[in-house]
């Protein structure tokens, strides 16, 4: 059988609570929403917070409550997600594509100086996707002095609670996402000036609301979170003392330790194909880490964004998430250490 890349950590007791909402015949937004923003709120510490459908839609709400002119410049990672272009073209903003570095997958202080002074549209706001579960340093960031849309998607669990330096976060849940509902997203705002924004954003339709019986696994999520992250990282310290063994590099971590191990990712001295054809022999299956990205979607022209590009053919992630058991584990750092 079959080592698969990723794997939604959906155990019993998500599949009892949503069992249990539709049971109640409550699967529209409701209470297990509300409960979700309440027990969310012990985790994350935000001052106010929408449970929505989709992060597409919590990102266009976070853009649109920034009151930014037509035309006006977002500066985003090629290494966001795709999406991000579609949700930015709907708002008649225009993408201004920032490069990383050969050594970290998120956008840092250089990276944005080089792409604010292409100036071509003039940067109006910075989205910031702390991709692969990594989270920059978003001090620098926010001395920029534009507004700041953090989206902690894939970086829930790493260094702890976010601080009150972005204007808005977003967390989606869907189904490739740190924390996952099926679907949906929490949009926050964490000091009290962002929260009032959101607040007046807050009486929207329901069929924009996250369904209860999506809010129910997502509250199961939070409350084992803990343990999840502890069997990550059991698994990625395996993961690690096999790449070690190989020419293969690793990202560079602000803090390895408070890292949430999202992904087990190494940037290749070799061919992507090459590698993939012999996880396939071994009956596991290895993906490309930036396939669904702006860069990875060819949506960004490579002399842009050189490094994102070069990262784009070159990093390979591995089979790690909770539910991987020790025979597996072990098969993937055999093949991680064997790799050509």
């Amino acid at each position: 059988m079959k080592v698969e890349v990723y794997s939604p950590t959906i155990r019993r007791k998500e599949m009892d609570a949503v069992l249990t909402a539709m049971v109640e015949d409550k699967i529209g937004p409701g209470e297990q929403s509300r409960l979700l923003i309440q027990v969310a709120k012990e985790y994350l510490g935000f001052e106010y917070c929408l449970a929505l459908r989709s992060p597409v839609f919590a990102l266009f709400l976070a853009l649109k409550s920034l009151n930014l002119e037509d035309g006006a410049g977002v500066v985003v990672s090629a290494l966001s997600p795709r999406y991000y272009a579609q949700v930015l073209e709907d708002l008649r903003l225009r993408p201004v594509y920032c490069d990383v570095s050969a050594s970290f997958p998120c956008i840092d202080q250089e990276t944005l100086e080089q792409a604010c002074k292409r100036g071509d549209p003039s940067p109006k706001c910075i989205l910031v996707h702390h991709t692969l579960g990594f989270v920059p340093d978003m001090a620098s960031i926010v001395q920029m002095g534009l507004p700041v849309i953090e989206d902690r998607s894939q970086s829930y669990g790493t260094e702890g609670k976010p601080s009150a330096l972005g204007f808005f976060t977003l967390l989606g849940l869907e189904e490739r996402d740190m924390l996952t509902s099926g679907g949906g997203a929490l949009l926050y705002g964490v000091n009290p000036r962002n929260a009032s924004v959101l607040r007046t954003r807050g009486d929207l339709p329901p069929e924009y609301g996250l369904p209860d019986m999506n809010a129910a696994m997502a509250v199961v999520q939070f409350r084992e979170g803990a343990k999840n992250l502890e069997k990550r990282k059991g698994i990625a310290q395996i993961y690690t003392q096999s790449a070690l063994r190989t020419r293969h590099k690793r990202f560079i971590s602000r803090d390895e330790e408070g890292y949430n191990n999202y992904a087990f990712p190494l940037i290749l001295e070799t061919g992507m194909k090459e590698v993939k054809a012999y996880a396939k022999r071994k009956d596991i299956v290895v993906a490309s880490a930036f396939e669904g990205t702006l860069m990875g979607s060819g949506m960004v022209e490579p002399t842009v964004c050189p490094e994102s590009y070069s990262l784009s053919l070159r990093t390979v992630l591995f089979p790690l998430y909770p539910r991987l058991g020790v025979a597996d584990t072990a098969k993937v750092a055999k093949l991680i250490v064997s790799l050509p």
